[in-house]
């Protein structure tokens, strides 16, 4: 059924299907890995959803939705109850605004989405692959929550997860032993390294096998110019457009974990004898008139620094990908220039 709360379309959990078992090929040989029934339900949803959707990168400006749009959907819907909702979203589509002129944005390459239809609203070099740093970490916690992975056990940080990467900072020493739920929600929160990489390097069958599953994900979403090497973001061959990471961001709102370890203001884990408070390294979750429902930043120098989430503007939830953002502050600008750009216009047309 669609859900308008995040734009994008959940399904019921089935209780007879416990789990399902897929296979990737390892070293020339077969390896089985177990999939959570949510992982293979949201496989399911995200081919539904961007077959019936606007294709990214062309933007639909005009207050009439697409027939063959809307016909999609109602084809698709099996009961009554989701033809109705069908001809809802169809309905909210026909008064959406048209947005005209520039936010004047000044990161390398931004796009700017209406969830609820995955109709753009601003986008420059959108088609366009880049370094995308620790917005990778957004599939790490896809991979590891759709693999059923249990979050109350206890994972250690060994010299494994050490890089000499530039820029590889982390506040966790070696031997530090958290739970997988903590360090998940570090690396979204703190965009925590180390954390990344340990939960990467315990998944089933290691870490080849979970970058392939990373890889695996991204071409089931269709981001199909996207590649992982890591699960931190470190490597600068770690590479997205705009257009995949949009993709990834409305899969990432569909999962309440991700939502709420992405957007929480600070959390505070006990490491040995000590405590240690970790905040969000994207200062809008703190501001109050920002409506945050997922978010990650990121930066190495390849990348520059990195901004995607999903936001409630206007009732609406709009997807921001800001990549390649020169300064220390030009990505959150460029995000309010947005807000403000949209606001502004809706405010004209009302």
């Amino acid at each position: 059924m669609f859900d308008k709360t995040f734009g994008c379309i959940t399904l019921q959990k089935e209780k007879s299907v416990l789990q399902f078992l897929h296979y990737v090929e390892v070293d020339g040989g077969a390896m089985r890995v177990t999939i959570g029934l949510r992982g293979i339900l949201m496989l399911a949803v995200s081919s539904v959803l961007f077959s019936q959707s606007p294709a990214f990168g062309a933007s639909t400006n005009s207050k009439t939705p697409s027939s063959k749009a809307t016909s999609a959907r109602l084809a698709a819907a099996s009961s009554a109850s989701e033809r109705t909702q069908a001809k809802r979203l169809a309905q909210a589509e026909e008064i959406i605004p048209a947005f005209k002129g520039n936010p004047g944005v000044k990161s390398n390459s931004v796009l700017v989405i209406d969830g609820s239809n995955s109709s753009v609203i601003y986008s420059k070099r959108a088609d366009v692959p880049a370094p995308i740093a620790s917005i990778t970490k957004l599939m790490t916690a896809l991979v590891v929550l759709e693999g059923a992975q249990p979050l109350d056990e206890i994972l250690e940080v060994t010299k494994d997860d050490r890089s000499l990467e530039k820029g590889a900072y982390s506040r966790l020493a070696i031997g530090a032993k958290l739970t997988r739920g903590n360090l998940l929600h570090l690396a979204l929160m703190s965009s925590e390294n180390r954390a990344a990489h340990a939960i990467g390097r315990n998944y089933p069958g290691g870490l080849d096998v979970f970058v392939h599953t990373m890889n695996l994900k991204a071409r089931a979403l269709g981001m199909t110019h996207t590649h992982f090497v890591d699960p931190t973001g470190l490597s600068s061959e770690n590479q997205a457009s705009p257009n995949d990471l949009a993709k990834l961001v409305m899969a990432a709102s569909r999962d309440s974990t991700i939502r709420d370890y992405s957007t929480d203001r600070e959390h505070t884990v006990k490491v040995g004898r000590h405590l240690l408070a970790f905040h969000n390294t994207n200062v809008l979750v703190k501001n109050p008139a920002w409506d945050i429902v997922v978010q990650k930043t990121g930066y190495i120098s390849e990348a520059g620094k990195c901004l995607v989430m999903q936001a409630m503007i206007d009732g609406r939830a709009i997807i921001i990908v800001l990549l390649d953002s020169y300064g220390k502050y030009t990505r959150v600008a460029d995000a309010k220039r947005i807000r403000k750009w949209m606001e502004g216009q809706l405010l004209s047309q009302s």
